[in-house]
This record gives C-alpha cells, sequence and structure tokens, in this order.
C-alpha cells in the first residue's frame, strides 16, 4: 500500500463527498457577491486571531468577542450568506473527523479535536 496513492484516494474522496461539494458550490455564489464576500473574510479574519489568542493563552482584544458575535449575527440575517456559513461548518466537521481519525489510528492527538 502507497502511503501517497491512498492520500489521493483520500482527497479524491473528499472532493466527492455531499460537504465538499455544497460548500464549493455556495463559496462560488458567495465570491459572486463582493460586499458579502468582504464581510465573511473580515468575519474568518477576526474569528482566526481571537482563536489564535486563546490558543496561546492571551486574552482577546476588549470588545472583539462582541464584534465578531455582533457581525455573525448580521451575516446570519442574510440567506445566502448563513447558508454558506452551515456549509462552511458541515465541511470543518467533516475535516476534523477525518484528521480525528488518522490522528487516533496512528497513536498521536490532534490538538483542538481531542
Amino acid at each position: 500500500m502507497n502511503v501517497y496513492n491512498e492520500a489521493h484516494n483520500l482527497a479524491r474522496a473528499i472532493k466527492e463527498s455531499h460537504e465538499f461539494k455544497e460548500y464549493d458550490e455556495m463559496k462560488k455564489k458567495v465570491s459572486e457577491k463582493p460586499e458579502l464576500n468582504a464581510m465573511i473574510n473580515d468575519f474568518q479574519m477576526k474569528q482566526l486571531e481571537m482563536q489564535a489568542k486563546q490558543m496561546m493563552g492571551e486574552a482577546p482584544v476588549e470588545g472583539m468577542m462582541e464584534q465578531v458575535q455582533e457581525l455573525y449575527g448580521i451575516m446570519m440575517r442574510d440567506p445566502l450568506t448563513a447558508q454558506y456559513l452551515q456549509c462552511e461548518v458541515r465541511f470543518s466537521l467533516m475535516m476534523n473527523d477525518v484528521y480525528k481519525i488518522i490522528g487516533e489510528s496512528i497513536g498521536i492527538g490532534v490538538p483542538g479535536l481531542e
């Protein structure tokens, strides 16, 4: 069994999954609307910054959590953005499960997924 061949098989299976196809389709729809795309990118950057600070043991910048929550609330009011975020979550959960399965099978923990 060639590990690289199996990795390519896994990549193909992921690309053929319902979660990926749905996420990819929504990503294309959102990219056609620059204002929504910019809002989502801003939200994701703020969310990533907040998570990075938490992982490093730092407290988030004052008001950042409220900003992220407020932006999320605004985005969820738009049906296309809400659908995109839901598809993104489903795809992310699937990928986290794949990472966890691989990590458990070789005896290593995947940080944040235990």
